[in-house]
């Protein structure tokens, strides 16, 4: 079946699409809402059997859909209507919501329904903290971010429906059923794009009410409010104790790590990501909190312990024992890693690697790691010079985990990764990946030649042919095409609790069996010999001197694509190797 995709980005989900479609036989090609070539061109050369839509913030032209069958992917239950879906659902505490695919016509979101899933709405806790029962700080539980929403169960969901959408494509008695609000199971309704006067808060509300209000705009647009005399947008909020606060509602308490700690009306909360929208900063970036307001910090006194962590990684990284195992968990804001979160968990990996077990789990967040930052490096004084320290911060960590001999290392590859964050996963001993993951194992889209030691761990698992391809073809991978490569060794179907959950079952087993002195073993000697044919560093050396004329000369653009990236530019053609016509 020939199948457009039409795009508003070519996301994760689009990836996801896009992989398994084509793995299913079908002749897929991607158009990005933004190509300034006409998508009513592009079908009527293709001219395609489907037009799908899973990531679409775009009117597909009445040219194309009166033409070809054009299927909307909607994060929506059946009925819901409008542009702000998710955010509706995150902000009301809607129990469940789903997924629908839907025929396009004229009005938006209104066409015969071909297929629909529905799902429980995931509750999260705050990253750094322990189970609530022994948690002493009482940390509630609290909604899922929208980002994280749209990437876990909306994602998984809209694959589904993609598959189902194709196989009713070539069913002749298949029938979409138009869409009826007289029908019990039509459970949503048409509701307006969700303003900045309709995500307002006082930070004299519950904490509670605050978190919710800023998860539902997570990603973007962010919720605009005022901190320390300023006017930004906030991001990236979980819930903090009560600690018997005095200071009055909105007072900056604390900042740690990149986040601040804000008083609320009846305990507190953490911000880890602001916009500043004074002017005084444009074009604002999103960036940590207390960079935005570093000017504002004066007196803000770190106030509370490390959540039990003893390792003391703080709330974005932590670590704790499960027997013979060792759990290591980052969970840095879109799998971006700064230099200084690169150095903290290096230094917080050291001091795991010293324990007394056997197995050490290295577990990302809802991004696993796609490699250095590039807003804190493009909002820096010289981005030339933070690059090279923070693509030096990374690879230092990259090396604590490539020369751990001492422990086997397990990659908990739960979410997506990209570049240097997939090298980082292959310095494990073990990776394992969660079906739903997509790997982009390249750096050439950004300008840059690569370091992370991916000269070396990428080729030792791959060949040095299929590396050459991977890092060249700039195409991303899915998790059962990775670990058929060898990228990964073991893929898990299952959510993301559950994926966490195997994988660590898996590492006890290993921590436990008598397989465990004799690879460790294995290791070291393998380590040594690798040493010797070619020194680690020597890797490195020659990655970071292609680096320094990527990042100091520019030499084939990253200063641009770099700015492309953080400011949102959208591309104005569809890349070659996803188009056709």
């Amino acid at each position: 079946m020939k199948i457009v995709l039409y795009c508003s980005g070519f996301n994760g989900l689009s990836q996801r699409a896009w992989l398994e479609l084509g793995a299913s036989g079908h002749d897929v090609s991607v158009h990005l809402a933004s190509d300034d070539r006409p998508l009513e061109r592009v079908c009527r050369a293709v001219e395609p059997d489907l037009v799908i839509c899973p990531f679409l913030k775009d009117r597909v032209p009445a040219e194309v859909w009166r033409r070809y069958r054009t299927i909307i992917i909607h994060p929506g239950p059946m009925g819901d209507r409008g542009p702000s879906s998710l955010d509706w659902a995150i902000a009301e505490g809607a129990p469940t919501w789903g997924v629908t695919a839907l025929q396009a016509v004229d009005q938006m979101d209104a066409g015969p329904i071909w297929a629909a899933r529905t799902f429980s709405m995931p509750a999260t806790t705050d990253p750094g903290s322990t189970p609530a029962t022994t948690n002493p700080l009482s940390i509630p539980a609290t909604p899922p971010r929208k980002g994280a929403l749209y990437n876990g169960p909306v994602a998984d969901l809209a694959i589904e429906l993609i598959h189902e959408v194709v196989a009713n494509a070539v069913d002749p008695s298949f029938e979409p059923q138009p869409l009826d609000y007289g029908r019990p199971e039509v459970t949503g309704r048409l509701r307006p794009m969700m303003t900045q006067a309709d995500r307002a808060f006082s930070w004299e509300d519950p904490t509670e009410a605050i978190v919710r209000s800023i998860r539902a705009a997570d990603g973007s647009p962010g919720v605009s409010t005022t901190l320390a005399d300023r006017p930004v947008s906030v991001f990236d909020a979980w819930p903090g104790p009560h600690v018997g606060v005095s200071q009055a509602p909105g007072t900056i308490l604390a900042a740690r790590n990149g986040a601040v700690q804000v008083a609320t009306g009846d305990g507190t909360l953490w911000i880890g990501q602001a916009r500043d929208r004074s002017g005084a900063a444009r074009p604002a970036l999103k960036l940590p909190a207390a960079s935005v307001l570093r000017d504002r910090l004066q007196g803000a006194l770190v106030l509370l312990p490390d959540l039990g962590n003893r390792l003391g990684g703080g709330n974005d990284i932590t670590y704790r024992r499960e027997g013979a195992v060792g759990v290591l968990h980052f969970d840095f804001y879109n799998g971006a890693m700064s230099t200084g979160q690169c150095q903290r968990l290096r230094s917080v990996f050291r001091r795991a690697a010293a324990q007394d077990t056997r197995v050490l789990v290295l577990r990302g967040g809802e991004v696993f790691s796609n490699g250095i930052d590039l807003n804190t490096i493009e909002a820096s004084g010289d981005p030339a010079t933070e690059s090279w320290r923070n693509i030096n911060a990374i690879d230092d960590l990259c090396r604590e985990i490539i020369t751990c001999t001492d422990q086997l290392v397990v990659a908990s590859v739960g979410g997506n990764a990209g570049a240097g964050g997939v090298m980082l996963a292959l310095g494990a001993d073990q990776v394992f990946v969660r079906e739903s993951v997509v790997l982009n194992p390249h750096y050439a889209t950004m300008g840059l030649y690569g370091s992370e030691y991916w000269t070396y761990v990428l080729p030792r698992r791959v060949g040095a042919d299929m590396a050459e391809h991977l890092t060249s073809a700039c195409l991303p991978i899915g998790a059962v095409c990775a670990t058929r490569l060898g990228l990964a060794d073991f893929v898990v179907s299952a959510d993301r609790e559950l994926f966490e959950a195997v994988v660590l079952d898996q590492a006890k087993s290993l921590a436990t069996s008598s397989r465990s002195d004799k690879l460790l073993e294995q290791k070291r000697r393998r380590r040594a010999r690798d040493e010797r044919r070619k020194p680690l560093e020597a890797y490195r050396t020659e990655e970071l001197a292609e680096m320094s004329r990527d990042m100091f000369d520019n030499r084939s653009g990253f200063a641009q694509a770099r700015q492309a990236f953080v400011h949102k530019q959208r591309p104005t053609a569809t890349p070659a190797y996803l188009a056709t016509g």
